[in-house]
């Protein structure tokens, strides 16, 4: 049995100097991680893939998007198709998605607190917008959707560019190990959480600044106080 994942505390001297805090969506936000499997699979005859049940996809949660690219049989030169395709039958069946529970507290929490918000996504702007509806939306500064799965780094430097953050002074909380690249990349820190599509094991070998076990956890990125 893996180990189960704790929550490692959040230094208070980062606490304090942290602005921003930049938040993937589709599996540290929202729970689609069914909606995804089952939307893969609709795809995969199309696109000549290895279908995948919920046993092989759980497997595949230890694996990096290359080895599962490998895996399934998808060449690099396709993602872009299958990208299109997935983020539009998302948006037709968003209603299937839902926030992980406690989201919308503890970001209001962390709004309250006076960090800024704001999201990064591999999904379209639209379906970022629809699955956070308006007032999850509202709090977020700003909205950074349709990024390439190996270029979220690119989109992370627009928001700090945008809203006039130095990198040091934000953090990117994920659930994958492209976000963990990108953060680096970038120059945030780094935080993952261990309910999303990433296994939490595979996620602790990226050795990220901190790790959230539970989401009401996230509350550690609010400054509290001197």
């Amino acid at each position: 049995m893996p180990k189960q994942p704790e929550t490692r505390p959040w230094p208070a001297g980062e606490r304090r100097s942290c602005e921003l805090v930049i938040f993937d969506l589709d599996g540290t936000l929202v729970d689609s991680f069914g909606l995804f499997i089952s939307i893969y699979n609709s795809l995969a005859g199309r696109y000549r893939l290895k279908p995948l049940s919920l046993d092989e996809a759980e497997r595949l949660r230890q694996s990096s998007p290359r080895e599962i690219m490998a895996r399934v049989g998808l060449p690099y030169r396709k993602l872009p198709w299958i990208a299109r395709d997935f983020m539009s039958l998302m948006g037709q069946r968003r209603h299937e998605t839902a926030l992980f529970g406690g989201i919308g507290r503890v970001l209001h929490e962390l709004h309250g607190r006076g960090l800024r918000l704001a999201v990064v996504s591999a999904n379209s702007l639209e379906n970022c917008r629809r699955m956070l509806g308006d007032d999850i939306g509202g709090l977020m500064d700003c909205i950074e959707g349709g990024a390439s799965l190996f270029g979220k780094h690119r989109r992370i430097r627009r928001v700090l560019a945008i809203l006039g953050v130095q990198p040091g002074r934000a953090i990117y909380v994920g659930d994958q190990l492209p976000d963990a690249d990108a953060a680096r990349a970038a120059g945030v820190a780094f935080g993952a959480v261990s309910w999303g599509y990433g296994a939490p094991e595979a996620l602790a070998r990226q050795r990220p600044d901190i790790t959230f076990a539970r989401v009401e956890d996230l509350g550690l990125l609010a400054p509290r106080g001197p």
